[in-house]
């Protein structure tokens, strides 16, 4: 699974599921990002050094998008800490670590992701306070319209 979370919300925007590592995964789940909207030009993708987020495919879709990149250091689990302790959370709460059939955990992680983690979980965010990442993303939008 590869998954492409907005820091600024912690909502997962994009995501994507195979029985493979190859550079497809990433780029499916950049381009379910890129189809929601939001991203802005010159964001900063932040990955670790796995080959399919380090190949040709990823850095072409990237720079097309016209995002820049941030990789962590080598064997560091710290530099991308946001992401493994958003997949230590899916795999505690959705509590299943076998399924039947592929079809069953996508639609488990579906479930999970779009309506228990980014519609019902409750994050500390430090200006708002304890909110959804859904309704961090409905607080930022109207703070940039009333700043306009």
């Amino acid at each position: 699974m590869a998954t492409c979370i907005d820091l600024a919300k912690r909502e997962v925007i994009g995501r994507a599921m195979a029985d493979h590592h190859r550079a497809a995964l990433p780029v499916a789940a950049l381009r379910m990002a890129v189809g929601r909207g939001g991203l802005e030009d010159g964001c900063i993708m932040h990955t670790d050094r796995g080959s399919e987020y380090m190949s040709d495919e990823l850095c072409t879709e990237r720079r097309k998008l016209r995002m820049r990149r941030s990789v962590g250091r080598a064997r560091s689990c710290h530099d991308n800490a946001t992401v493994e302790s958003w997949f230590a959370v899916l795999e505690a709460e959705i509590e299943t670590t076998v399924w039947e059939t592929r079809e069953a955990a996508r639609s488990d992680v579906f479930r999970y992701i779009e309506i228990e983690y980014n519609r019902n979980r409750l994050r500390r965010h430090p200006e708002y306070g304890y909110v959804t990442p859904l309704e961090t993303r409905t607080l930022l939008r109207q703070d940039l319209t009333s700043a306009a």
